[in-house]
């Protein structure tokens, strides 16, 4: 009697979870593993064939190939050094961090809860990606671009509102700065591998006090994602 209340519990734990990330993502798994997989931080799963960080790196990939796509395809007539920017302001980390939270991500992913670090930082973008490498597996590339599209980037990334953006904030900040008789400088906090891809932290320094923190693939997006948290927490 005991086990089979078990198994019954088990069961529906399972559905449980199954209708959540129905609900929330929009789209009916066929292989729900891959999901699970995907939506498992490594604080919770060791191993990498059971956290996300694998699907991180595929997802990545992915989404950055659907981003570029719609970009060529919305803007026929501009350059390649525009369209790289306009790419880096709707992928960078903050960004997708944002819209994960918005989009109930963070309810669904497992992680340590107890771990207070993890409740504010920028895993939940990382889950995004690694979600959209599950479903490229699961359905397939034209599959996945549908529901970037209409999921992520229609009632998310505002292009007309990103297109005004300043994309260079780094210099934005240092403008601030030397206007201010600040000092200001950003500094490499950390370099390290994780699921054999390099990443940097940068810490934003103000004065001899670190303002705020940015972490990326290269220094450069790193630094970006510094400068920006650092103008918003200002308020500039």
């Amino acid at each position: 009697m005991v086990d089979i209340l078990k198994r019954l519990l088990k069961k529906s734990t399972t559905q449980s979870f199954e209708e959540n990330v129905k609900n929330t993502l929009g789209i009916k798994p066929t292989n729900m593993g891959i999901y699970y997989t995907a939506l498992s931080h490594r604080s919770v799963k060791d191993s990498p064939e059971e956290n996300n960080e694998r699907l991180e790196y595929l997802g990545d990939a992915i989404l950055s190939a659907i981003v570029a796509d719609y970009l060529f395809k919305r803007y026929p007539y501009k350059g390649e050094g525009f369209l790289t920017e306009m790419r880096s302001k709707m992928v960078n980390r903050q960004q997708l961090n944002d819209i994960a939270v918005k989009m109930g991500l963070k309810k669904i992913t497992l992680f340590n809860k107890f771990d207070n670090s993890l409740r504010n930082s920028q895993i939940f973008g990382n889950t995004l990606e690694a979600v959209v490498g599950a479903i490229y597996l699961d359905k397939g590339y034209r599959k996945t671009q549908q529901w970037v599209l209409k999921q992520i980037v229609i009632p998310h990334m505002f292009v007309d509102d990103l297109e005004l953006i300043d994309i260079n904030l780094k210099n934005k900040l240092i403008g601030w700065a030397s206007k201010n008789g600040k000092v200001l400088t950003f500094d490499l906090a950390e370099e390290k591998l994780e699921s054999g891809r390099r990443i940097f932290i940068i810490n934003t320094v103000i004065d001899g006090e670190i303002i705020t923190q940015g972490k990326g693939f290269n220094k450069k997006d790193a630094s970006q994602i510094a400068a920006q948290t650092a103008i918003e927490k200002l308020g500039l």
